[in-house]
């Protein structure tokens, strides 16, 4: 993970990954930018961050974020599905320097200095004594390379740029939504949050024809082609994350539309799903494939939704599909792990319960995600055991760093209406309760973050 954020696959100026590398030390990408690769490793240096508190991924993954609202974002509030890799005909023409460019834009001093940072020499690692660009090390003057990126950032954006595919793909809208509510709760980054909202307003209004799903849409006009299993599942994995961003029950109840369509369309009578669903376009054969490529296979995908919806609504048949769908990708797992990726890690939040955490909080308290600076080490030390905004902000904060597979929170207000995970879960002598739980039977609550963070795995 860090060669990769290190390296000139990622974006050192403006946040955001490349397609693939092509060559083993991550010097070269291919220069299109993906949405689908971006969503997800948003959401993986997310969560390195969580359990490890590395101040690297972090920066990672609020610069990656950064680039999915800057340029991705359409005026709807989707998300366009990828960048070019050229511009003007030229791939990297955008983003490759020379040392001679450099001067240019910094003058001789901050030139060499920012040579040396990003690996740009006259040999240059690209094409034509260019090079991309690299960050090998954190600078030794943050201020002075703040100055500095801006200042070759401002320059890179009056040259050629790459188009957009301003293609609203219902499946890698999902998974960017899901990665923004995850980074818009962890991090207290409120505008995430209402991106991730937004995007999702979007596809319910517009991807959401007649109760089945659309795959693509543009400038707001949903396209012809139905929705293939990947969209309905990734979708509802983002539903599911806003839910346990916001504690609002309509994203619970999409999330279970769009899994109750999952059901009863696309099951293959053996456990597991068919990428089509019964009513689609006849085909020779149904298709079906398995196996996780640059995004989660749709039959994993599914597993994931399905399991987590069961974590936050109790519905023991989801559990149950979930499960089979697992027994029928266990195979794959066994013989070819590099493409079940997603799979297995359904599979180990099947089995660690998964774990489930309601934080119930007093009526007045504002169920907005709290800012988060540090791990739960810090965050639980403090609250002053009582309903202060302080000590709920120590409950939530702590639940939510937890790093238990297929840890599932929610944390609203005790006993809020539709939202199963809250109800019959009292705060404890008026104060905010946490409430950690298998299978909706809870342990003993606890109103102390420093107990919450051992039940929860969140790092010491």
């Amino acid at each position: 993970a860090e060669a990769m954020a290190r390296g000139g696959m990622y974006d050192q100026l403006a946040g955001g990954f490349a397609r693939y590398s092509v060559d083993a030390d991550w010097v070269v990408p291919h220069f299109e930018k993906m949405l689908y690769d971006n969503a997800l490793l948003l959401r993986v240096y997310l969560h390195l961050w969580r359990a490890t508190g590395s101040a690297l991924a972090r920066r990672v993954a609020e610069e990656t974020a950064g680039f999915l609202l800057r340029d991705l974002r359409t005026p709807q509030g989707g998300f366009a599905s990828a960048l070019d890799a050229d511009a003007a005909g030229v791939e990297g023409l955008t983003y490759a320097w020379t040392p001679a460019q450099l001067r240019a834009v910094l003058g001789d001093e901050d030139a060499r200095w920012a040579g040396e940072l990003l690996s740009v020499g006259e040999i240059g690692t690209f094409e034509h004594g260019a090079s991309t660009l690299q960050l090998r090390a954190d600078p030794d003057d943050p201020r002075r390379w703040a100055a500095v990126r801006h200042r070759l950032l401002t320059a890179r954006s009056g040259r050629p740029q790459p188009a957009r595919d301003d293609k609203v793909v219902t499946a890698w809208n999902g998974l960017a939504i899901a990665a923004l509510a995850e980074s818009g709760a962890l991090l207290g980054l409120p505008g995430h949050l209402t991106a991730a909202e937004e995007a999702a307003d979007l596809l319910l209004r517009t991807h959401l024809v007649d109760g089945r799903l659309r795959r693509t849409s543009r400038d707001g006009t949903a396209g012809r082609p139905a929705g293939v299993l990947e969209d309905y599942a990734d979708l509802a994995e983002g539903l599911l994350a806003l839910h346990q961003a916001t504690a609002e029950p309509r994203w619970l109840d999409a999330a279970g539309g769009l899994l109750d369509t999952v059901l009863a369309h696309f099951a293959d009578g053996r456990g597991g799903f068919h990428d089509t669903a019964d009513d689609a376009e006849t085909l020779i054969r149904r298709p079906w494939d398995p196996a996780d490529g640059p995004t989660p296979s749709g039959p994993a995908a599914a597993a994931g939704a399905l399991l987590t919806y069961a974590a936050l609504s109790g519905r023991t048949e989801n559990r149950e599909a979930a499960d089979a769908a697992l027994a029928t990708l266990a195979p794959i797992a066994g013989a070819y792990p590099r493409a079940a990726g997603w799979a297995c890690a359904v599979g180990e939040a099947a089995l660690a319960g998964p774990l489930q955490v309601a934080v119930s909080l007093p009526p007045d308290a504002a169920a907005t995600p709290p800012a988060t600076t540090a791990t739960a080490s810090t965050a639980s030390g403090g609250g002053d055991g009582t309903g202060s905004g302080t000590a709920v902000q120590d409950l939530v904060r702590t639940a939510r760093l937890g790093t238990s597979p297929g840890l599932v929170v929610v944390a609203g207000p005790a006993d809020a209406p539709g939202v199963p995970l809250l109800a019959d879960r009292p705060l404890v002598g008026g104060r905010p309760a946490a409430y950690v739980c298998r299978g909706f039977v809870c342990d003993r609550p606890t109103t102390d973050p420093a107990e919450l963070a051992t039940a929860v795995g969140a790092t010491p």
